[in-house]
Formats: structure tokens, sequence, C-alpha cells
């Protein structure tokens, strides 16, 4: 039996992993390959988008199929909302995350989008609100060494940060300590999180935003952020390259 596009993926995935192609480098060309294994461009063809749907490898212009230079970054649990490092401290949730990981970041990483906008279904049920009411959309698109990591779109009720770094559109966390900080020394302090987490394939803006290879899922995250008293202060979507992070969490087993 000949070789087939999994049994081909196989072979170069190995090859990836025994450093035959070493990171940021580039797959032989496809017709290479093809002659190479003895199977047709197509075969190649296939068994490339299987790698670069498994984050392995990514097609960029002018060079090829490099092979993908950084290992995910580590997307923390619990820790990443630590008090510890943003009330008392200057760490905000992404950079915690980056400094998990062994990665620097910039402020310039994190873009911001502020509007006023008509709260929908989602939105609305979750801040307590009627349809259609009111509420601050900020939107950030995060980048790690220039590449789109994930966008996160967070929402308030405008009695909760109008005039505060939160609806402030300048580049970067919120001021020190990002948004929990700011939300504290509104009397609104976080204390409890509940996210949830489901995956789907991107929507053809999502794969442009993010830069996504051809076939790469995205991981959707939906977070609601309650005081003590349980009275909701953000509610945040967000969605996130699958490959560009590992999902880590640290928790005690309940009774």
């Amino acid at each position: 039996m000949g070789t087939g596009y999994r049994e081909l993926a196989a072979m170069l995935r190995d090859a990836i992993q025994r450093g035959v192609y070493p990171p940021d480098t580039t797959l032989p060309r496809q017709a290479e390959l093809a002659v190479q294994h003895g199977v047709n461009v197509n075969t190649v063809r296939k068994a490339v988008s299987v790698l670069g749907a498994e984050g392995l490898v990514t097609p960029v212009r002018r060079r090829g199929t490099v092979v993908r230079a950084r290992p995910p970054m580590r997307r923390l649990g619990a820790d990443r909302y630590a008090r510890s490092k943003w009330k008392y401290a200057d760490v905000v949730a992404f950079a915690a995350d980056r400094e998990a990981s062994g990665r620097g970041w910039r402020v310039a990483d994190q873009t911001n989008t502020v509007a006023l906008v008509d709260a929908d279904l989602e939105v609305s049920d979750a801040l307590g609100l009627a349809p259609g009411s009111p509420v601050y959309e900020r939107f950030r698109l995060v980048s790690d060494a220039g590449q789109p990591t994930h966008v996160l779109t967070s929402y308030y009720r405008p009695a909760d940060v109008e005039g505060t770094p939160l609806v402030d559109p300048a580049a970067g966390p919120a001021g020190p300590g990002g948004g929990f900080r700011v939300l504290t020394l509104k009397g609104l302090e976080p204390h409890r999180i509940t996210e949830t987490v489901q995956a789907r394939m991107p929507t053809p803006d999502e794969t442009e935003q993010l830069r996504l290879p051809a076939g790469e899922p995205v991981m959707v995250l939906r977070r609601t952020t309650f005081t003590d008293d349980g009275r909701v202060v953000e509610f945040a979507r967000g969605t996130h390259a699958a490959s560009r992070f590992s999902w880590s969490y640290t928790f005690e087993i309940p009774e």
C-alpha cells in the first residue's frame, strides 16, 4: 500500500519533533517532498494541511511552509487572576501568562477599542439589564511578538466605569493593575469568576483577524466576574487561536 496523506503527515510530524526541520526553518517544497516520499503533490498538500491544523507549521508568503518557532503560551487558570498580581502589583492577566511562559510583553501588545453600544441578549442577561440597554464595550486584540494570539471583548454597565481608564482607548492595560484594580477603586472589587470554554472552527473574520492557518480551530471563552456579594461587574467574550495556548489549571480538589 502506498503512502497516504496521514502517513506522510506522521512522518513529517516526527521529523519536526526530532529536529530534522528546526523551528523557524521551512519544509522542502511540496514538489520535492512528493518526489522524496513517492507520492503526488496533492497528498503532500493534504499532509501539510494536517500539520498546519495542529499548529506545527504555517504558510508564510514568499517563504513557504515554516515550522513554528515558539511553543504554545501557557494560559494560566485561576493563578492569572491572583490579587497578588493586580491588586498588590502591576501584572494584568495577559502579562501573567507571558511571564509564566518566559515571554516578554509590551504595552503595544494589546490594542483597545472602546464604544458605547446596545447590549445583545447574552450581554444583557449576564449584566442583568434589559436587552438593548447601553453598555460599554471594550475590545482588545492581543499579540505576541507581532502575531495575534486572541481577542477579548468586555462589557460593563456605564455607571460602573464612566470616567475611568476602562473607557480610555489607549493601548495596553487600563493602568497599573488593569481593569480589576479600576473596578476595585470604584468599590466593585472582583471576588469570583466563572469561565466557560468551548472549541469551534473560526469565522472568516476571526481567521483573518488572528491570521489563522487553514483548518485551525479557536477556543472561545466566556467570563463572568462577580463581587463578593454576587453583583456582576464584567462580562467578557474571548476568541483564542487554539495552537497558541496551552490552558493550565491548578486547584484544590473539592470535598
